[in-house]
């Protein structure tokens, strides 16, 4: 069944003008913007199956226009491109949220953030979220990449990079490809020798986020800082 042979109170296009983008289910809003199928498949069809692919929107969100045309029906550059578009008009809206907005104030837009950004990773990553003394993000940096299991942080690293953007203060970041967001031990003595070096450089740590797929951990509201 194509989205014109629904009923009109079915049609994404309808249903979103009524009652607004988040009655959408994640297929049928991305149905909306594929517009049509292939043969043999219609397009709520190949949204559900391209959402299945790459787990989601944060997978899509990092998926290359060269991943998307392994996919059936994104062969053409123009729909490939026009999604890849789309995907990063919305990392780079979360983008502008963080550094207009006080990020402390704003955890879900964060975490939504770090959930784009490294969630989808295969491989472990630690970032850290620049932020000034009105806790405006000033710079997010992946810094350090590992294996699944972990990854070598460097304290003078970070320091340095905190020093030349002027930092007051960091949000600290990182990805467990194996699905679990409770902290190792590996990662409160981290979260401790990073905030005793940057307390020598008047830099706080404001929280460590932790994430996985569909899944996050604020060690700052969990009382683990």
């Amino acid at each position: 069944m194509t989205i014109a042979q629904l009923p009109a109170e079915m049609r994404p296009r309808e249903k979103l003008l009524k009652h607004g983008a988040s009655a959408l289910t994640d297929t049928e809003l991305l149905a909306l913007f594929l517009r049509t199928g292939i043969k043999g498949k219609n397009v709520f069809v190949m949204a559900q199956e391209l959402l299945e692919r790459f787990k989601g929107f944060a997978g899509l969100i990092h998926a290359s226009a060269a991943e998307l045309k392994t996919f059936k029906g994104m062969g053409g550059d123009a729909k490939r491109s026009q999604l890849v578009a789309v995907l990063e008009m919305a990392r780079r809206a979360l983008t502008q949220q963080l550094t207009e907005t006080t990020v402390m104030n704003s955890p879900n837009a964060v975490k939504q953030y770090l959930q784009l950004e490294l969630a989808q990773l295969k491989h472990e990553v630690f970032a850290v979220l620049f932020l000034d003394a009105h806790n405006r993000l000033l710079s997010y940096q992946p810094m350090f990449r590992g294996s699944l299991s972990q990854t070598m942080v460097y304290p003078r690293e970070v320091a340095k990079t905190a020093l030349a953007l002027g930092a007051d203060g960091v949000v600290l970041a990182h990805n467990h490809p194996g699905g679990t967001v409770k902290p190792s031990q590996a990662d409160m003595k981290l979260t401790r020798t990073l905030q005793e070096a940057l307390a020598l450089i008047d830099v706080t740590v404001r929280d460590h986020i932790i994430v996985a797929q569909g899944k996050y951990l604020s060690m700052a509201e969990e009382g683990l800082l």
